[in-house]
């Protein structure tokens, strides 16, 4: 059986940790479909693309690829890696911008789902709710906001967390209120709150959703 896991969920709630992981256990492909938003971003600043049309005609013609081994995934454009350049925070912000375009949404959920299409686990905003919503699993990796900053700013070795904290908060109403695939908690989807549980606890609880949903199929 193709088995086709999406997990969603806010910025700093330890989705890519778990999808990571749960591709290693599985053996399976992962993606990180923000990081291809990410990427669009990064190359639309690079050509000083800013309007939908300037985007729309951008991606039609943009080489992206990805490399999607759970331990060493990388993103590449006009098969350069680009990894290194993509977690930045003016790079985070401009990838949230680019979303918002309907066009370039289309444009990488077509190849999200051809790179899913054999199975695969895929993390982003809109997995369970657009890109797969016919998925064997579908998981919604939350916590609350002052964890999520918490983690941010250990992961970005960054110690001011007023400012995590703005643009945490702006890129939560930009991807809940934005009218192309907003952020939502998908139908059918298992909520796993990673705020007072560590990760061999969090991905326990991945793995029993995991196994109620094979014995359901």
């Amino acid at each position: 059986m193709t088995l086709r896991i999406a997990i969603d969920g806010p910025s700093g709630a330890g989705k890519s940790t778990l999808a990571r992981r749960l591709a290693s256990h599985l053996d399976l492909p992962y993606i990180d479909t923000g990081a291809m938003y990410r990427a669009v971003g990064l190359e639309a600043t690079r050509r000083g693309c800013v309007s939908a049309q300037e985007l729309t005609d951008m991606v039609s013609e943009l080489d992206l690829a990805v490399v999607s081994d759970p331990s060493d995934f990388r993103v590449l454009l006009a098969g350069l890696d680009v990894t290194g350049e993509l977690r930045s925070t003016d790079v985070s912000m401009r990838a949230s911008e680019v979303a918002q375009v309907p066009a370039v949404r289309s444009w990488l959920v077509e190849r999200q789902r051809a790179i899913a299409s054999d199975g695969a686990v895929l993390e982003g905003r809109d997995i369970g709710s657009e890109v797969l919503p016919d998925a064997e699993l579908k998981l919604f990796i939350t916590a609350d906001e002052s964890v999520r900053i918490q983690r941010r700013a250990v992961q970005l070795g960054d110690g001011c967390e007023a400012t995590l904290a703005r643009e945490i908060r702006e890129r939560d109403r930009r991807d809940s209120q934005r009218k192309a695939s907003p952020l939502v908690v998908p139908e059918g989807a298992v909520v796993i709150d990673t705020g007072h549980d560590n990760e061999d606890g969090s991905f326990a609880r991945i793995l029993e959703a995991l196994d109620q949903a094979l014995k359901t199929r």
